[in-house]
């Protein structure tokens, strides 16, 4: 087991015991930070958008094409935006950091 770094949408940082194989979708998600991730990973929304850190955009597989459209529908996207239901962890991401989109809160 490791861990990923998450920035919620108030700029506190947590850092999430990560399991792998599991989408980073889904371990925000199982710690209790608000993400809804309607499609369930299918990569048929954008409410798991998260912005990436600069140091780990390197480490990360290209975005595909799926993933490409659904973030052209994302208003805040920018560079370092991708779907962290597209996003698995393996001991390769150990200590990932990402930030939540604020334009995605949960109601």
């Amino acid at each position: 087991m490791g861990v990923i770094n998450v920035i919620d949408h108030e700029g506190r940082a947590h850092e999430l015991d990560a399991v792998e194989g599991w989408r980073v979708m889904e371990i925000i998600r199982e710690h209790g930070l608000p993400m809804e991730g309607l499609c369930g990973g299918a990569c048929a929304c954008a409410t798991c958008h998260v912005y990436v850190d600069d140091d780990w955009q390197a480490k990360l597989h290209e975005p595909r094409d799926d993933e490409d459209a659904m973030l052209d529908e994302v208003p805040t996207v920018a560079d370092t935006s991708r779907l962290s239901c597209q996003l698995i962890y393996s001991q390769d991401l150990d200590g990932l950091t990402v930030q939540l989109d604020s334009e995605l809160v949960k109601a």
